[in-house]
């Protein structure tokens, strides 16, 4: 099945309750060849050119949920929002960023997308298509942290994200040379306006993590009046705070005992993360 609108798409799953909708499907079909996913029927969305672009609405961004990491890539699109397009250039290969969709990254959840952090940073809201018409928003936090889930028949048709035209950074370690599956990801995202940093940790846990508090302790050593600029020791606090939070030390014993030591590979992932915020959050104050 191969609609050309949203709501087409809507009654085509309607119609086979069973159908699983598909835009680039570099994540489906890796779960079809592996064996892990027998699809009754596909409902392709590549047809749709109303989620293929992406719109300026009263301070926002209205992206469409077929853009892919390729056209995300790009110049146009970096000035729009830098930290999305580096996470989209970050994507994998050539042939997954030409393929792979925003909307796929985020319904797929895999906790390494790359662009989910920075929609989590950027408090990013997803625009739902609905049977009749209707039309829903959902956080993609909400989405990510199985608070309100899609219902049967919808569809993601945009990712409505706040345009704060002010620096942000995506910065992303893998275990290998050149794009590759991520190890751990940071946004790192300045709020001028509420004087806040907004900063979420990718690839480490089941969804992006907030580390909430470290965000409010660095904001409030910021010059927001100023230059900005932070000293170094400030810069490495704030990582090794954001690595605390997400990736603690194991908990005490039971028995009152000495808490177990963090295993080798989750103190190397723990100190990646610290680097990633570290070096995010300079660049983005420079």
């Amino acid at each position: 099945m191969l609609p050309t609108t949203l709501d087409e798409a809507v009654a085509a799953l309607q119609a086979v309750p069973a159908a699983v909708p598909v835009a680039g499907g570099t994540d489906l079909m890796t779960g079809v060849n592996a064996g892990h996913l027998r699809p009754a029927a596909l409902v392709g969305l590549g047809r749709i050119s109303e989620i293929r672009g992406w719109q300026y609405l009263d301070g926002e961004a209205l992206l469409g949920a077929g853009l892919t990491h390729a056209r995300m890539g790009r110049p146009d699109f970096s000035a729009l929002i830098p930290a999305l397009a580096a996470s989209a250039r970050a994507a994998g290969p050539p042939q997954i960023r030409n393929a792979g969709t925003l909307g796929g990254n985020v319904v797929s959840a895999h906790p390494t997308g790359d662009t989910l952090p920075v929609l989590a940073a950027l408090e990013a809201t997803l625009v739902v298509a609905g049977p009749e018409g209707a039309r829903r928003e959902i956080p993609v936090s909400h989405l990510l942290a199985n608070v309100d889930m899609l219902r049967p028949s919808e569809v993601v048709g945009h990712v409505r994200v706040p345009l704060l035209h002010a620096p942000q950074t995506f910065l992303k370690a893998t275990g290998r040379t050149g794009p590759g599956r991520a190890m751990a990801s940071v946004a790192v995202v300045l709020d001028p306006v509420q004087r806040g940093v907004r900063c979420a940790v990718g690839a480490v846990a089941p969804m992006p993590l907030r580390p909430l508090e470290a965000e409010r302790w660095i904001a409030s050593l910021i010059d927001w009046d100023g230059q900005r600029g932070l000293a170094p020791e400030a810069l490495a606090a704030f990582g090794d705070y954001v690595a605390m939070a997400c990736i603690p030390d194991p908990a005490p014993a039971e028995d009152g005992g000495e808490a177990p030591a963090l295993p080798p590979a989750a103190f190397h992932l723990r100190r990646t993360v610290a680097t990633l915020a570290r070096r995010g959050l300079g660049r983005a104050l420079a």
